[in-house]
């Protein structure tokens, strides 16, 4: 199973254009307030040197672990809100 984890922030607009821009591309993901899950997005930050939102973390789940991780930041992997949008569809 592939899952979309979407990091945002309270109040960021390019949260909401990506929150709306996969909504109307039919893709489902789970939000993650870097506020309510500060560990897992310093894990992130960490990973990807990039602390810029929003932020993509695509999954493949088999059972109960995560076999394929993929992290999507913005300036780093996308330029654009649709770069990003193409990138989740191509993963899915």
């Amino acid at each position: 199973m592939k899952q979309v984890i979407l990091f945002t922030m309270k109040g960021c607009p390019w949260c909401q254009m990506m929150k709306e821009s996969l909504s109307e591309a039919k893709i489902k993901y789970n939000e993650r307030d870097i506020d309510d899950f500060k560990e897992e997005y310093d894990l992130f930050v960490e990973a990807t040197g990039n602390d810029y939102l929003p932020a993509l973390m695509l999954l493949t789940i088999k059972g109960d672990e995560a076999k394929d991780v993929k992290l999507l930041a913005p300036d780093r992997d996308f330029q654009e809100i649709h770069e990003a949008i193409e990138k989740v569809k191509t993963y899915l």
